[in-house]
């Protein structure tokens, strides 16, 4: 880059990402630049390749740098600092970043020679890191149409562009649908029985929304408080869950429900044609290339071996919950009718009625547990397990690294044994949902990889939407927010504990993605180990670690109502995978009929006939799980089975733990792309995975 870079933020290609001066209006200008010197270096790399590891993948690895500067950001900023200038600006950019994307990946000379390096006798002298990238590399390009000519290859330029634009789309309506949604509380007998968090953080969401455009809360309204209200309640899951527990108001938990189950499906923000679209057009993408179904095409880079795979897995997991879901549905209908409902039990029910009902077996509510833990104490937990586990050193690092808002964290990451550092990470904690999207995840920032003859180590974002502080209120988390902020994190050691050096297959590059959950799947386990657990609290104001009764209650309800949720998570897999393989988009047949009859089928409570869940499902329509949402159980029954060699050598033997963590290290985390999973677990375990495992440590089986 000429010196011109300086002046925008965008171009810069070494050091950490400057977030703090990165704007809209800097996009255009910086894309423009980066995507004309990209199309040269296409030309250049054509016409001088030669099938050595040289001469094809390391200029592909350097012509996608400045890539992992300018445009990365632009995504991670849409997801974390949304704005109508920002998405204008992404939205200008992506067809032709669609364009070059295709334009790389479907170049005939390059794929030529891919080929022709498989075919060489040297094929085996390169490490098996090398020739995983290199089989990705030949599998994406035939997946990026290579083979395709003429109009088949302009139809499918047509297909992908739309699917990018349509994705995004997708994505916007859901966070604008939520945004538009409130329900104002005044009355504060209806209030009663909520939990202090909830108190404080619908009135401060009341007094954010005084001078917001897309509240309905008058700017000059008066203030509110936690104890007297007016309390503001929104789709975004920090407000809503905790609402639908504890709301004593059965025709306001109605209204919550059928909104949240009928978000972006009408209006303005409506989603039902997008999925119709995404889906025929996912269908005709499959079709060019060769393949009967998008799931077909979707497993084909995958761990399952195809569809009844998948299927098998379903049976075996759905049919010994099913008996446990009927219970558990038998356990809250008779706990509403002893308590004075007479209506019959329905979605808007289970919720509030299985809190009383855990609240009854386990004595203990889930607002008695937040003030055991603050964040800060919870990360120095979680990082002195994550040091004692795999012998690294974690350090905070404020200040070292520029940020996009001043809640975000910056951390190092050190070999202990030796000090030096291997990579750091960025933790954006709380929700922001006037410009952040819901849910959380980690992504990379920046790959490990070999940088001018140098080894540039990885950087990761761990994303959340925890409860944020409220006035001198430090942020005290629920239960199932420090079991998030866990499985984020082992996503993120993942990232950053990698061991291989090309980016393809660095830290989470080319990893299967029904294998892409392990390593978080893996480290949500310890927050139920007692010396982890009580390591990493800390009452807010006595500053008393977690007494040991409320741990055994913690640990005993662990498995409460396993059979629903799991049933529940494999309804989701489960429509995915329908839609995406035997369902006809053309016919007359809706999305909500399949997701009806798959959910009749595995679900303990009939859906609402309105029920529209799939327009806001943007894990298949907005991210990369479609075709792939079962890849999350899938990943279960490894990250358990794993686990299960802890259990195996004792948990309280420290000898055994670190040295079978540095093994977890050294296979799982190191790796990661680099070999396949399942000769990775292999290595790790000595075995292949069982399903037994996942049933065993629910309670299931």
């Amino acid at each position: 880059m000429s010196d011109a870079s300086n002046d925008n933020p965008f171009l810069v290609t070494r050091g950490l990402p400057p977030y703090d001066k990165m704007e809209a209006s800097q996009v255009a200008e910086a894309m423009d630049r980066v995507i004309a010197m990209a199309e040269k270096k296409i030309d250049d790399i054509e016409q001088n390749l030669t099938p050595t590891w040289e001469g094809v993948m390391q200029p592909l690895e350097a012509l996608d740098l400045p890539f992992s500067y300018a445009w990365s950001p632009v995504g991670h900023l849409l997801g974390v600092k949304n704005s109508d200038d920002l998405r204008t600006a992404h939205e200008a950019i992506q067809p032709r970043m669609v364009e070059l994307s295709l334009r790389i990946n479907q170049s005939r000379p390059i794929y030529d020679c891919l080929k022709a390096m498989q075919a060489e006798p040297d094929w085996d002298r390169l490490d098996e890191a090398q020739r995983r990238a290199i089989e990705g590399k030949v599998l994406q390009a035939e997946h990026a149409g290579v083979g395709l000519e003429g109009e088949q290859k302009e139809r499918f330029l047509e297909i992908s562009r739309e699917l990018s634009r349509i994705s995004t789309k997708f994505s916007n309506n859901v966070l604008d649908a939520r945004k538009q949604f409130e329900l104002i509380i005044e009355d504060v007998g209806n209030a009663e029985g909520w939990p202090t968090t909830l108190k404080q953080v619908a009135a401060q969401s009341y007094n954010e929304a005084r001078t917001s455009d897309d509240s309905k809360v008058a700017e000059d309204a008066g203030e509110a408080s936690p104890d007297s209200g007016p309390w503001r309640i929104t789709l975004d899951y920090p407000s809503f869950i905790p609402f639908m527990q504890h709301h004593r108001v059965r025709a306001d938990r109605e209204l919550m429900y059928r909104a949240q189950m009928t978000l972006a499906s009408s209006g303005e923000f409506n989603n039902q044609e997008l999925i119709r679209e995404t889906l025929k057009l996912r269908k005709e993408k499959a079709g060019l290339l060769g393949y009967d179904s998008f799931a077909d095409l979707s497993l084909s880079s995958k761990m399952a071996s195809g569809v009844s795979a998948v299927s098998d897995m379903f049976d075996s997991l759905s049919a010994p919950s099913k008996p446990h879901a009927d219970s558990d549905l038998k356990a809250l209908a008779e706990l509403a009718s002893e308590s004075g409902q007479t209506e019959s039990l329905l979605h808007w029910d289970t919720g509030f009625w299985a809190e009383r009902l855990r609240e009854k077996l386990f004595d203990y509510t889930d607002e008695e547990l937040r003030p055991y833990f603050p964040l800060s104490r919870v990360l120095d937990g979680l990082f002195s397990l994550a040091e004692r586990l795999f012998d690294v050193k974690i350090t905070r690092a404020d200040g070292e690294a520029p940020v996009w808002h001043d809640e975000v964290q910056y951390f190092t990451v050190a070999d202990a044994s030796t000090d030096e550092q291997m990579a750091s990470f960025y933790l954006d904690p709380y929700s922001r949902p006037s410009e952040k999207r819901g849910g959380a995840w980690m992504a990379g920032c920046l790959d490990r990889r070999i940088v001018d003859g140098e080894v540039r180590l990885p950087v990761v974002h761990l994303i959340c939407n925890g409860t944020p502080p409220v006035g001198d209120t430090p942020s005290l988390m629920g239960f199932r927010e420090v079991e998030t902020l866990f499985h984020e994190f082992g996503h993120g050691l993942q990232g950053m504990l990698t061991a291989v050096d090309y980016a393809e297959v660095s830290g989470l590059g080319g990893v299967e993605w029904d294998a892409v959950e392990l390593a978080s799947q893996f480290m949500e386990n310890w927050c139920y180990h007692k010396e982890t657990l009580l390591g990493m609290t800390q009452h807010v104001e006595s500053g008393e670690p977690l007494p040991d009764d409320l741990y055994e209650k913690i640990v005993a309800s662990r498995n409460f109502r396993a059979g629903s949720l799991l049933l529940r998570q494999l309804e989701f897999g489960k429509t995915d995978m329908l839609l995406h393989s035997s369902f006809d988009p053309n016919g007359s047949e809706t999305v909500f009929d399949v997701h009806r009859q798959v959910s009749s089928e595995m679900s303990v409570l009939q859906p609402l006939e309105e029920d529209r869940f799939l327009c806001g499902f943007s894990h298949i329509f907005a991210g990369g799980y479609a075709a792939g949402y079962y890849s999350y159980k899938w990943s279960e029954v490894l990250s358990a089975d794993a686990f299960g060699a802890f259990e195996e050598v004792g948990l309280t033997d420290e000898a055994k733990v670190s040295a079978l963590g540095r093994k977890f290290r050294d296979t799982i985390l190191a790796l990661g792309g680099g070999r396949h999973p399942m000769e990775l677990f292999k290595d790790f375990r000595g075995r292949e995975p069982d399903t037994k495992a996942l049933l065993r440590q629910t309670g299931l089986g």
